[in-house]
């Protein structure tokens, strides 16, 4: 998207949340040391298609919303209403007053835990359609009140966040006709004549309500994840190339869509694999003309990003580099120095290593360089 037309993420976090106990609004709760509001804040900022990410609060929690995205990059909150739909009409005029923009994303802060593959395919959903939300199968058997039959095959659970061209439901929300008490977005644009297309949401996605909701994330979180990543390159004519995050000079470079750095491409999905995201190719697609030539680093930092969202700390990372030339030896040191630095993680957790494979294969015939890596995450206490 161009800086004209950005996609914007309104994260809604007007409510009291008082069904989840505690006296705290359930988006100021923590979980894993970190406010609910600032995992759905840190998912949504750091997916490469999302521009601009703005938060509606209640009219009192300007102190608690600075405590909670203490440190980040942030637009002023905006002031919401006394009900969801007010919250998200405001939210919606500010984003028009500030420029407005090509597609919103509009999220209930209390669900937290947004896996990026769900972004991924409500924005590819928008470019035909002008309204798209998530949403899983219903699994439970389904009963009416007054006796009467249901078929669970007939309902979808439906989640956020929800995407739409910006003009279309910023139209739906200012139409004296829509509904006065519509429990989405989705049911607002309905009411004013658009099409609603539905793609796949994710159990993660649950919204946190009542005070299990809270034991039950904390309780089902593994405390250890371990993922691992491959990659290849093939030379190239040039008299440099990229590894390990440093430059190298040499009598042939790297081929990709990207820098071509094939260390940090097998570590950055190593990292995703971990969380279970997809992989570097979801997320930067190489059809994209953005990432021609970008900087491997983008998309290390990308997946670090992503396990800083969920909850998880890089506990170490071992790459092993499998190419005849050139030598890794003499740059070991400096790879591990700058991947170190890209994660913000300590040297002595990151392991560089090179092997060959002895003239066999492309890269014996020294036709490219392999690589391949595992990334350890550890839940944050």
């Amino acid at each position: 998207m161009s800086a004209e037309q950005p996609v914007v993420a309104l994260i809604v976090a007007a409510g009291s949340g008082s069904r989840a106990g505690v006296g705290v609004p359930k988006q100021y709760r923590e979980i894993d040391g970190k406010a609910v509001l600032a995992h759905a804040f840190d998912a949504l900022a750091a997916h490469p298609a999302i521009d601009l990410v703005r938060v509606v609060i209640g009219a009192d929690q300007e102190d608690r919303f600075a405590k909670a995205l203490s440190g980040r990059p942030l637009a002023p909150p905006i002031t919401g209403g006394n009900t969801r739909q007010q919250s998200v009409r405001l939210g919606l005029e500010a984003i028009a007053e500030s420029g407005g923009a090509d597609l919103v994303l509009i999220h209930d802060a209390a669900r937290p835990f947004l896996p990026a593959a769900v972004v991924d395919r409500l924005i590819e959903a928008c470019a035909e359609n002008a309204a798209v939300i998530p949403a899983l199968p219903v699994t439970d058997s389904l009963a009416r009140s007054d006796g009467g039959g249901a078929r669970r095959e007939d309902f979808v659970a439906v989640q956020t966040p929800q995407a739409f061209r910006f003009n279309e439901i910023l139209r739906a929300h200012r139409s004296p006709d829509r509904p006065e008490h519509a429990t989405d977005d989705a049911e607002i644009v309905r009411a004013a004549g658009i099409s609603v297309a539905i793609v796949e949401g994710d159990r993660s996605l649950d919204k946190l309500t009542f005070e299990e909701d809270f034991a039950g994330r904390e309780a089902i979180k593994p405390a250890t994840r371990v993922g691992m990543g491959y990659d290849v390159h093939a030379f190239a004519p040039g008299d440099s190339l990229w590894l390990g995050g440093i430059e190298i000079a040499h009598d042939r470079t790297l081929a990709g869509h990207s820098d071509a750095d094939v260390a940090l491409h097998a570590l950055t999905d190593a990292i995703l694999g971990a969380l279970g995201d997809g992989d570097i190719g979801t997320h930067f697609p190489p059809t994209d003309p953005q990432w021609r030539g970008a900087p491997s680093h983008r998309f290390l930092s990308h997946a670090a990003s992503l396990a800083a969202a969920a909850g998880y700390a890089i506990a170490h990372c071992d790459v092993t580099i499998i190419c005849e030339e050139p030598k890794i030896g003499p740059h070991r040191n400096a790879m591990r120095d700058r991947i170190a630095d890209i994660l913000s993680i300590d040297a002595g957790t990151v392991s560089i290593k090179a092997t060959t494979t002895e003239g066999l294969g492309f890269t014996g015939r020294r036709e490219g360089i392999a690589a391949q890596a595992v990334a350890t995450l550890s839940a944050k206490n």
